[in-house]
């Protein structure tokens, strides 16, 4: 029992880490008032890439081995370890899949950064059915605050390439 105590305490260390990293990955995001639609993609991308290594880190051996030992001593604590590993797995899935969607506007980022105001409205309609493509397929990223937020980012951007073409004309 001592060492199911121990363990449980390592456990519940664990837990409270990872319920941290999920509630900062929950929080708005304070970002420039004027930063573009690539930013949305480093974003999804860093998650993905945190969540994939937490998820390793949960699947290593030392990790199972304590978890079957306190699923053969009954702990209790593990009815809340398997809640949080089930939550991972959901944001996870979420990351790689907003990455995956958000990489198919990429090929737009860069006309949208460096061509004039008239060729970069030859990308819009383009960039509008792809955006509207992410909206009806995605099961993540069709909320109003993930679209609002994508849409700010590519106005933002087309504000900025416009500023840039005033100031060097």
């Amino acid at each position: 029992t001592e060492v199911t105590e121990k363990l449980e305490e390592v456990v519940m260390i664990w837990i409270k880490q990872i319920r941290q990293v999920l509630v900062e990955g929950e929080q708005m995001r304070r970002e420039a008032d004027d930063i573009g639609p690539s930013a949305e993609l480093e974003h999804w991308k860093t998650r993905m890439s945190s969540f994939n290594s937490l998820l390793d880190e949960i699947k290593s051996s030392r990790v199972k081995k304590i978890i079957s030992i306190l699923q053969a001593a009954r702990s209790k604590t593990l009815k809340q370890w398997k809640e949080l590993d089930g939550n991972i797995t959901v944001a996870a899935n979420e990351a790689k899949d907003n990455v995956r969607y958000l990489y198919t506007l990429d090929k737009f980022f860069g006309p949208l950064a460096k061509a004039s105001p008239v060729t970069m409205m030859e990308h819009v309609p383009s960039l509008m059915n792809t955006v509207c493509m992410i909206y009806c397929t995605s099961p993540y990223y069709n909320t109003s605050e993930r679209m609002t937020s994508l849409l700010l980012k590519i106005t933002n951007q087309m504000i900025n390439t416009c500023k840039t073409y005033l100031c060097e004309g």
